[in-house]
């Protein structure tokens, strides 16, 4: 979230707000790993974790808090309900580019998301 807070300062607005997350996945995805860029940590934790784990609510509850950022920033854009829709489209592509980015070792997928998301956006 601290990736996010700081692409988020720099962002004038609306679309710059939702393209920020999707910048904050590739700094993520850009940071020095020991062992280079493995994906999601979260979800890769979680997916330890049985079925009804609390820590797969945290993981859950995290990724949801990214799903409502993008809502608020496109609600500016559009209404609630399409908002929320769309915010789930970029969610989506999210969570893709960050599995793929990770399989992967670089960011090249998440900022293919970041494309397709302000694509989304532009079509407002």
């Amino acid at each position: 979230m601290e990736l996010y807070r700081a692409r988020a300062r720099e962002s004038t607005d609306a679309k710059a707000g939702v393209l920020a997350v999707f910048e904050a996945y590739i700094d993520h995805a850009e940071l020095g790993y020991e062992h280079g860029f493995r994906g999601c940590g979260l979800l890769s934790a979680a997916a330890e974790l049985p079925v009804g784990s609390p820590g797969r609510d945290v993981v859950r509850r995290h990724k949801e808090q990214v799903e409502s950022i993008l809502t608020e920033h496109q609600q500016a854009l559009t209404t609630p309900d399409h908002a929320a829709e769309l915010a789930g489209h970029c969610a989506l592509l999210l969570e893709g580019g960050m599995a793929r980015a990770g399989l992967e070792g670089q960011p090249a997928r998440l900022e293919q998301a970041k494309r397709i998301a302000a694509g989304l956006v532009d079509a407002l």
